[in-house]
């Protein structure tokens, strides 16, 4: 019989890549969405006749025990959250509604409806903010600096609640940046992937960008999404950092990015105060060992590798616009 995996945030970045990896390894998936006029089904167009979706919403706990019910999943993946951390500065309160307040919801209902399902929780290396130790493992203490970074603490916090109190197989992945050419343009990422495609094609002239220096550790998502699916396959449920444990600046990203289409990233990057964050996470730098070590995982794809992959993607997806409108 298969395996039945139910994934919040199945339309996002790291919920696609999941559920193409879970539809690999034979399971039946299940996705969780909110019921709203302009949800977009981009990432997941190519595999939405092989997946089942559900509507529910991590603000309302009566939809999440009606939707675990119905579908008992044997494995809960809890990828949604209002994820971008700008946006959490101007909407404090709604971030954590669903990333903090979100998590006790699903993970209640978890507890009544389908108890011995296994709970992964997307926790983040945002709740490190201002690092006490470099490089962060399972063990550094959390000094969260965004309204986002502390609704992921509260999340990451009552999972373990959860754990310990009610014996729940309900772990948390500490993942560090992880990226590809699905991440909203929204990220700096992609901002930087998506405005070097435009520039080479000569449909700007400069890219604004905010603090450069700011240094993060960044991996393919595609990568990632795989030791979430190893820790819900282990015999006792442990949290895990997974991260590359090579840090790069955004200066280190733009740069790379303009170098592969042969341009020299200073003549056109210009520092916009407006992108500053109100209170800067410096550096985030990832030990992995642990994850490592007890799942086996490791990265495939390096930052060099990752970059161009995202800035080809760009390239030819606005050359696919460009021709498209052509022809109409």
């Amino acid at each position: 019989m298969k395996k039945k995996a139910l994934i919040t945030g199945i339309t996002g970045q790291d919920g696609s890549y999941l559920a193409e990896f879970l539809l690999e390894k034979g399971y039946e998936v299940y996705g969780m969405v909110r019921r709203a006029s302009t949800e977009t089904f981009e990432r997941i167009a190519h595999i939405k006749d092989r997946i089942h979706l559900r509507q529910a919403d991590l603000l309302d706990e009566l939809s999440l025990i009606e939707m675990l019910e119905e579908v008992r999943p044997d494995e809960i993946y809890n990828l949604a959250a209002m994820s971008f951390v700008p946006t959490s500065w101007v909407q404090p309160v709604l971030t954590g509604e669903f990333t903090a307040l979100g998590v006790v919801r699903i993970l209640e209902a978890m507890r009544r409806a389908c108890p011995k399902a296994r709970f992964y929780q997307a926790s983040s290396s945002e709740m490190f903010g201002k690092v006490r130790q470099i490089p962060q493992n399972e063990n550094t203490p959390f000094y969260p600096r965004s309204p986002y970074g502390v609704s992921k603490v509260y999340g990451h916090y009552i999972t373990v609640n959860y754990r310990e109190s009610y014996g729940l197989f309900a772990v948390s992945g500490i993942l560090f940046n992880h990226e590809s050419p699905r991440r909203g343009k929204e990220f700096v990422t992609r901002k930087v992937s998506h405005g070097v495609a435009r520039i080479a094609l000569g449909l700007d002239r400069e890219l604004r960008m905010g603090n450069l220096d700011a240094e993060r550790d960044w991996g393919f998502a595609g990568d990632y999404v795989k030791a979430m699916w190893m820790m819900l396959q282990q015999d006792q449920p442990e949290d895990f950092v997974v991260a590359t444990g090579i840090a790069h600046s955004v200066r280190d990203l733009c740069e790379t990015a303009f170098r592969h289409v042969g341009l020299d990233w200073r003549k056109y990057v210009v520092t916009d105060p407006r992108f500053l964050r109100p209170a800067e996470v410096e550096h985030l730098l990832g030990d992995s060992s642990k994850a490592r070590a007890k799942l086996g995982w490791k990265p495939t794809v390096d930052f060099e590798a990752l970059v161009k992959m995202m800035v080809d993607e760009d390239i030819r997806r606005l050359k696919l616009r460009q021709r498209d409108s052509e022809c109409d």
